[in-house]
């Protein structure tokens, strides 16, 4: 049968479906059922205007020297001239003299020839004679100044009637209820005589009115880390609290179920990776069925060329990747054939052989579209001057060998 692109079409409407990967390669670690539980039901309801409000102070607290913690990030500077900063290359920065350092979750900043120093919980001069003291052990000229660059460890969350809900950050300097309402862009709400500001501290719930935190009664309230503040007109105080233990199990619960679903992530990526491991190794040991196409006569590398997964190879495929090319000087474009035996057991001697004639390059193209099944075997017939050389190759050893016997006698 001569392959033409209409003989092309009867090739290819043979039954023939490629051999699957396993499911393992095409599953990903992310196809997993999510979050597995629902989080707390809300408890916030909207309630009427109250007829009277009520003041709740928080006990009163003094301002103390910022402690460094977790998460904030510390300047080591040294100055620029002079041998400190030679002495010191490797642990600062030479470049600029100053170099930061993040505080880690154990307390510690890591610095390069000294090691990691514990400074969490402690002010910025009480770090400084830590430090001063771990370069005197090191033998490191410990002429350096220390500030914080980054305040990360210190929050108070600010919500409810405000312009701009936010996250504030405690810095050196205190940080008092006043200051946070306005850094939030003031309230929205339209009726100050009955807006509230709910303080949610370690367990306990406070309330203000807001016009007596803008008159300062009382004392301005100074915030501490971890305080939750919300502003609005419209909770009693139970719906209050339990808006605030509400947010606080929400957050516990989002971290833990984060978690969990990370675990299940990594548990269901080292599972996949551990099948398809144990796939391409029983692939290598022959332990996996495979199908082959068989490549004969006259091409680059006689040999068997594995059928791909989850898709079909053409004849081009096999020709030029699995025998390496037709060799110029041997092979014979002329007379490519695929033969192809009757997938009908009872037909078992019925073999149709398909030829291609590829001296035209352009029909080469038809070889980029027959796809070749199971079982196949490709033979491409010799030039006829291989079959000369294959003759000369042959006589040539008895010619000469008469010759140098002729020449002796």
């Amino acid at each position: 049968m001569p392959i033409t692109p209409e003989s092309v079409l009867t090739a290819n409407h043979d039954p023939y479906t490629p051999r699957s990967l396993p499911a393992a390669f095409s599953q990903t670690a992310g196809t997993t059922g999510g979050l597995t539980s629902a989080p707390p039901a809300a408890v916030y309801e909207r309630q009427s205007r109250p007829a009277s409000v009520e003041t709740l102070l928080p006990p009163p607290r003094q301002p103390e020297p910022y402690r460094i913690g977790v998460g904030d990030v510390v300047l080591l500077a040294t100055p620029k001239s002079g041998n400190t900063v030679e002495q010191l290359a490797g642990v600062l920065a030479a470049e600029n003299s100053r170099q930061g350092y993040t505080v880690q979750d154990d307390g510690t900043i890591s610095i390069a020839n000294v090691g990691r120093v514990e400074i969490a919980g402690q002010t910025i001069e009480d770090a400084e004679a830590t430090l001063f003291q771990r370069f005197l052990d090191k033998q490191v000229d410990p002429t350096f100044s220390l500030e914080i660059s980054e305040f990360n460890s210190k929050k108070v969350t600010i919500g409810g009637a405000v312009v701009k809900p936010t996250v504030e950050q405690i810095t050196l300097s205190p940080l008092y209820l006043d200051q946070a309402i306005s850094d939030a862009g003031g309230t929205t709400s339209g009726e100050l005589d009955y807006t509230l500001v709910r303080l949610y501290r370690e367990g306990k719930l406070y309330q203000v009115p807001l016009k007596d935190v803008y008159a300062r009664k009382g004392g301005r309230i100074l915030l501490a880390a971890g305080d939750i503040i919300f502003v609005d007109a419209e909770y009693d105080l139970a719906k209050a609290e339990g808006y605030f233990e509400q947010q606080l199990k929400l957050g516990s619960y989002r971290q833990t179920e984060l978690a969990a679903l990370q675990n299940e992530i990594a548990l269901r990526r080292a599972g996949l990776s551990e099948e398809r491991d144990t796939f391409n190794a029983r692939l290598e040991l022959g332990a996996e069925k495979r199908d082959y196409a068989y490549l004969t006569g006259e091409v680059g590398k006689q040999s068997r060329f594995a059928l791909p997964f989850n898709e079909k190879a053409s004849l081009a495929d096999a020709l030029y990747d699995g025998a390496g090319g037709l060799p110029a000087k041997t092979a014979n474009p002329k007379h490519i054939y695929v033969l192809r035996g009757s997938s009908d057991p009872l037909e078992y001697q019925s073999i149709t052989a398909w030829h291609l004639d590829a001296r035209n390059a352009a029909a080469m193209l038809l070889a980029t579209r027959f796809e070749l099944h199971p079982n196949d075997v490709v033979y491409v017939a010799a030039q006829p001057v291989t079959h000369w050389s294959n003759v000369v190759n042959a006589i040539t050893p008895s010619l000469l060998i008469s010759s140098v016997n002729a020449a002796t006698n």
